[in-house]
């Protein structure tokens, strides 16, 4: 089960790491893009958003090899992961720049700043430090949901559980270890986190969080 450890933490950091750059271009691509990048990034929040993760996860691993394309189980849970993290984090950084006054695109403008320029300079360095609660609230979310790649076959927490309770037939107590391991690592990093907001705060501005339910 500790070996299980070290790939939950894998399959979450990674994730939540791409889920992060490709939800800062749909971000972007929502709120400054064009009417074809608005609605790319339009529709692909909404179908991930709308449908459950274990179900993408069991697209991307039983289904694509119909076409030629199959995946191992870690490498389908990764991309499933990122796929649905990046749709949240689009939302939730879009939420954080909307919170940004329009009055400092129209400052940067008027200075001599392309568009592109003022939001990579200006917009987005803001944005960003309002955004880390939300991506904070997302990697914890992931945490305990890489579970699900276990009905896959990834060899993370649960799925070890499986294993030994399977051979022993503890089920009570192996999995009651693994709730304990889940909780020690969301604890951990939940303290982790919390420091970091105190420190990249904004003085005199209002937090802005969105919790997934």
């Amino acid at each position: 089960m500790v070996e299980g450890i070290w790939v939950t933490l894998f399959l979450t950091l990674i994730s939540v790491v791409i889920g992060f750059f490709l939800g800062v271009l749909l971000a972007v691509a929502k709120t400054y893009g064009n009417k074809l990048s608005y609605y790319i990034s339009y529709v692909f929040i909404e179908i991930i958003r709308g449908t459950p993760l274990l179900v993408q996860l069991f697209i991307l691993y039983y289904s694509l090899p119909i076409i030629g394309i199959r995946l191992s189980p870690l490498s389908a849970s990764i991309m499933a992961f990122s796929l649905n993290s990046a749709a949240y984090q689009a939302e939730y950084l879009r939420g954080a720049i909307q919170s940004i006054s329009s009055g400092q695109m129209q400052a940067s403008l008027s200075i001599g700043m392309k568009k592109w320029q003022a939001i990579r300079l200006i917009i987005l360095p803001q944005a960003l430090r309002r955004f880390i609660p939300s991506w904070t609230n997302e990697f914890i979310y992931l945490l305990k949901y890489s579970s699900l790649s276990y009905i896959v076959g990834a060899p993370e927490i649960m799925a070890q559980a499986k294993f030994v309770a399977s051979r022993n037939f503890e089920f009570f107590q192996v999995y009651l270890f693994a709730a304990i391991i889940y909780f020690v690592l969301v604890t951990i990093f939940g303290e982790i986190f919390r420091f970091i907001e105190k420190k990249m705060k904004i003085p005199g501005t209002l937090t802005y969080a969105r919790n997934r339910t």
